[in-house]
C-alpha cells in the first residue's frame, strides 16, 4: 500500500513521533497505522506511541505579544492531568511555542512542527518530553496575529484555561494598548462565537429563527406580529454571540463597536482568537471504584 502524507499526519497526531520516523514506520508495516503504532513502540518510542490514544483535555493556553504590541500569538497544548499542567517543564514547552510562534507568525500545527527548539525540531521534541513527564501530550492549536498599523494584545485567565487575542488596526496610538487588553479581558469572559454578525451563516440564523418561531407559535403570539418578534430576537441573537454587538462587560452602555468607535483613535477591531483549554474535547469520566477494581484484576 502507498504511504500518503495524510496517512504520516494521523501517524503522527496519535504518537507526537517525527515525520520521517512515521513514514518508515508505515512503509514497513504496509500503511496500517495500529501496527505502525506498535511497530514504533518495538523501536524505542513506545512510552510516547503506546500513551497516544489517551485523552488529553488539561494543558495550557499561552499567550504571548511583542513587546512594541504589534504581534501576538497563541497556542493551546493538552495533557492527561492538571497536575502535568503545572510541571516546569510543561510550562516551558508551552511559552517556547509560543516564542516560536510568535518569531516565525505561525497558524498551523505542521508549520510549528517543524521549528527548531534548542537544536531539534517541535515534532522530535514532543515524544521526548512525553517520554520524561509520563503523559500524553497534544498540540493542539495555534494562531498569530500581526498588526501593519495597529495594536495587538491578549489575555489569559485562571492560570492559562483560556486565553485571547485582540487586533486593533488602523491606528497605532498608545491608549490603544489598554483598550485593546481590556477587549482581550472582555472576550475571555464573554466568549463570542463570530466578531460581526456578517459572519454568521445563513443557515445558522434560519435555525435560530426555526426554534424562535415554534416557541412563539405554541405561546400563542398573533400570526401577523411573529416575523417582526423574531427580527428583534435574531437582534439579540446577535449581542450574545457577536463580538462587535456584545455589552462591554466593564460598561455596559456600550457595544464594543461604540467602544472601539469612541475610544479607539480611528482603528478598527479586525480579529481575535479565543482558546479555551479542551474545548470539544470529550473528557473521559472514570469511575474510581470501576478503576481500582479493574487494577486489581
Amino acid at each position: 500500500m502507498a504511504v500518503t502524507a495524510a496517512m504520516v499526519k494521523e501517524l503522527r497526531q496519535k504518537t507526537g513521533v517525527g515525520m520521517m520516523e512515521c513514514k518508515k514506520a508505515l512503509t514497513e508495516t504496509d500503511g496500517d497505522i495500529e501496527k505502525a503504532i506498535l511497530y514504533l513502540r518495538e523501536r524505542g518510542m513506545s512510552r510516547a506511541a503506546k500513551k497516544a490514544d489517551r485523552i488529553t483535555a488539561e494543558g495550557i493556553v499561552s499567550v504571548l505579544t511583542s513587546s512594541d504590541n504589534k504581534k501576538g500569538a497563541i497556542v493551546e497544548v493538552n495533557c492527561e492531568t492538571d497536575f502535568v499542567s503545572k510541571n516546569a517543564d510543561f510550562i516551558k514547552f508551552t511559552k517556547d511555542l509560543a516564542q516560536l510562534a510568535l518569531e516565525n507568525n505561525v497558524n498551523d500545527i505542521d508549520s510549528l512542527n517543524k521549528l527548531m527548539l534548542e537544536g531539534k525540531s517541535v515534532a522530535e521534541v514532543l515524544p521526548e518530553l512525553i517520554a520524561t513527564i509520563g503523559e500524553n501530550i497534544n498540540v493542539r492549536r495555534v494562531a498569530t496575529l500581526q498588526a501593519s498599523n495597529g495594536i495587538v494584545d491578549g489575555y489569559t485567565h485562571m492560570g492559562g484555561k483560556i486565553g485571547t487575542l485582540v487586533l486593533l488596526e488602523g491606528s497605532d496610538a498608545e491608549s490603544n494598548i489598554e483598550l485593546a487588553k481590556d477587549i482581550a479581558m472582555h472576550t475571555a469572559a464573554v466568549a463570542p462565537r463570530y466578531l460581526t454578525s456578517g459572519e454568521v451563516s445563513a443557515t445558522e440564523i434560519e435555525q435560530e429563527k426555526e426554534l424562535a418561531r415554534k416557541k412563539l407559535i405554541e405561546e400563542g403570539k398573533p400570526e401577523n406580529l411573529i416575523e417582526k418578534i423574531l427580527q428583534g430576537q435574531i437582534s439579540k441573537f446577535y449581542k450574545e454571540i457577536c463580538l462587535e454587538e456584545q455589552a462591554f462587560v466593564k460598561d455596559p452602555n456600550y457595544t464594543i463597536k461604540k467602544l472601539v468607535a469612541e475610544k479607539g483613535q480611528g482603528a478598527k477591531l479586525s480579529a481575535y482568537y479565543r482558546f479555551q483549554l479542551g474545548e470539544g474535547i470529550e473528557k473521559k469520566q472514570e469511575n474510581f471504584a470501576e478503576e481500582v477494581a479493574a487494577q486489581l484484576k
